[in-house]
């Protein structure tokens, strides 16, 4: 696949990325409506319930940090409906500014691969997101169509690389038998592989990695995320803390995404706005540190 190439106009998803980053921070606002939340937060377990409580958290991100990653599961639940709602969320939080992730995890090849990225990073979609997270059980190279399509619209990527659920381990740490990547692990072989397809400072296509998962355990080496941006849950309510930002990934912690969803939402339709400015502030603080 080629490297990250310019956008057929406009900026490319990295650069946008960047600008966030300077503009607003690293923090990037979950909005995952658990069951539990809605409950906690007087809304019913339905689409329009789904659809408040999204529209309440767009709102109470804007302004006071730059991205929100909607986890596309808790709206897919409530089938049409469900979809009808998270699209008016999606166009919410564009609308308001904010860069959006969705977290959809979405694989496969060829044309059906091909298809996901067209519904969640072609312009004017219902679903229309600026990065979306995509799955590479089938190899790297299965994602050129969405690789293609992100590059042509401006719009990113994030592959799924090492993740902190505990059943992941046996697999991702797997040492590969064959091929350009023999000798090192399953995911550091998909950390390296997306990392080639990005350029300096900070490319579109990114990889997800849990912000409990341990680089070196996993063979992934700070050379390999030399341009990659990377969006790192776990931080707050899993275990992850913010001091150990630098820690964890090294030089690499200047394109981390601070994912946080429970930890802040766990505040309450009340108290939203003002957990996301005091977990914006404290991520500017472990940056600046």
């Amino acid at each position: 696949m080629p490297a990250d190439p310019a956008p057929a106009g406009g900026p490319s998803f990295g650069d946008r990325l960047g600008s966030t980053f300077a503009a607003s921070g690293h923090l990037c606002v979950g909005i995952d409506p658990h069951p539990y939340l809605l409950h906690s937060w007087g809304l019913a377990d339905s689409a329009e319930g789904l659809r408040e409580f999204g529209l309440r958290v767009v709102d109470a991100t804007a302004g006071r940090a730059g991205i929100v990653k909607p986890q596309v599961a808790f709206f897919e639940r409530h089938g049409a409906a469900g979809f009808g709602a998270l699209e008016r969320v999606l166009g919410a939080a564009r609308a308001a500014g904010l860069l959006v992730i969705a977290d959809v995890k979405r694989g496969d090849l060829g044309t059906s691969v091909e298809g996901y990225a067209e519904a969640w990073l072609t312009p004017g979609s219902s679903l229309e997101s600026d990065a979306m997270t995509i799955s590479a059980y089938q190899g790297v190279g299965s994602l050129e169509a969405p690789v293609r399509i992100a590059t042509h619209h401006g719009k990113g990527l994030f592959v799924l690389g090492a993740t902190s659920n505990p059943e992941s381990r046996e697999v991702q740490t797997a040492v590969i038998a064959r091929g350009p990547n023999a000798g090192r692990t399953v995911a550091a072989g998909i950390v390296t592989e997306v990392n080639r397809l990005n350029s300096a400072p900070i490319g579109s296509f990114g990889v997800v990695i849990g912000a409990t998962v341990d680089l070196a355990e996993h063979g992934i080496l700070p050379s390999d995320l030399s341009a990659t941006p990377i969006l790192a849950p776990g931080f707050g309510h899993q275990g992850a803390r913010l001091d150990d930002l630098h820690r964890l990934f090294g030089a690499a912690s200047e394109r981390v995404i601070v994912s946080s969803s429970r930890a802040i939402l766990d505040a309450g339709p009340d108290g939203i706005a003002a957990e996301v400015t005091a977990q914006a502030s404290a991520v500017r603080e472990a940056y600046a540190a």
